[in-house]
């Protein structure tokens, strides 16, 4: 174990957590939303420090984040808990241990090994993913200054609920994020999630504001967030809001977990979402899930000339040199292109 982070005793040895935007007050013996966080006599404690339950080599493009250093590896790593309850988790298994008996478990693995492994399978970067970072966090900062000093880069893919002052300690070594905007309706993220949709867009904003590389992504599912005024919503925050070019991926929900009584995303839904990402001003919006798809390629805002060509996680053709446009020489948006 290890004391956690952003935390403050209140009376009776109660504590109240400030890691994310649930503000998590704990009494002594028990545990926070995520799961992994415990009050014990009134010290707050991470129980997933260098406990990761997988770790893998991924291609950069499966976070997806589809403008940070294209066609790199990313080493991925994760630890048990989530502070959300989806009820469409593809990853309940490890995410969602509070719903059965609390265990935690993985392997044992110190930010140096994670490190390591990084280099010795040539990664450009570590991805803390597969369930939320923000719930590991201590693990994660400490892994992030690690391999700043070694040269890789760092990106979480996350839910969006981490508080601001977290976010701005972890900021000088997190290059970039794909954070879930799972909806723009407010009963969905309660009903669904378990949080609040203010608080998402809160600290989507945040990452903004401090700099750091985001690619939103959205999960579109039947009859719950797949309407053309849900689309335009998202669409419009994320120009109004982040920059028209912040790239959007859309894509398709396969039934799982709790929300198996749904019926898969048509194509012709997310083709549709891409449309309007394109009407309201995007400059990338990509659909997922669906492989061979056109909406998989990257093309230049300016000339509209293919400039990434993908099946798939595989790049197949690359038309970018220096960050810029091989045809009209316009800059495309992103880290590492």
């Amino acid at each position: 174990m290890k004391e956690a982070l952003f935390y403050e005793n209140l009376e009776n040895q109660k504590v109240h957590c400030f890691l994310c935007r649930h503000h998590c007050e704990i009494n002594d013996g028990k545990r926070g939303i995520c799961g992994v966080r415990e009050n014990r006599g009134g010290t707050l404690y991470t129980l997933v420090y260098g406990f990761p339950c997988s770790h893998h080599v991924d291609p950069i493009e499966k976070k997806p984040l589809f403008h940070f250093y294209p066609g790199s590896k990313a080493f991925s790593i994760a630890t048990v808990g989530c502070n959300f309850r989806c009820r469409h988790c593809q990853n309940h298994e490890i995410s969602q241990i509070r719903k059965d008996d609390g265990h935690i478990y993985g392997q044992r693995m110190t930010p140096s090994e994670v490190v390591e492994g990084a280099l010795k399978s040539g990664c450009k970067s570590i991805s803390y993913t597969y369930t939320e970072p923000t719930i590991f966090f201590e693990y994660a900062l400490d892994c992030a200054k690690l391999s700043k000093e070694k040269g890789i880069c760092n990106n979480f893919i996350t839910n969006g609920y981490i508080e601001q002052e977290p976010l701005k300690t972890i900021r000088p070594y997190l290059d970039g994020a794909n954070i879930d905007l799972k909806s723009f309706n407010h009963d969905f993220y309660k009903k669904v999630c378990g949080a609040e949709l203010d608080n998402v867009l809160a600290s989507i904003r945040t990452f903004r504001s401090l700099g750091i590389w985001i690619e939103l992504t959205t999960l579109v599912i039947p009859g719950y967030n797949d309407s053309e005024d849900e689309f335009r919503a998202i669409t419009r925050f994320i120009k109004n809001d982040l920059g028209t070019e912040t790239p959007w991926h859309v894509s398709a929900f396969y039934p799982t977990y709790k929300l198996t009584d749904v019926s898969r995303t048509p194509a012709k839904t997310l083709q549709r979402a891409r449309e309007i990402g394109f009407e309201e001003g995007l400059r990338y919006v990509y659909t997922g899930n669906i492989p061979g798809e056109d909406g998989e390629n990257t093309y230049c805002w300016s000339c509209k000339k293919l400039v990434v060509g993908r099946y798939g996680y595989t790049i197949s053709e690359y038309n970018i040199k220096d960050g810029a446009c091989l045809f009209c020489g316009a800059i495309i948006d992103g880290v590492g292109m």
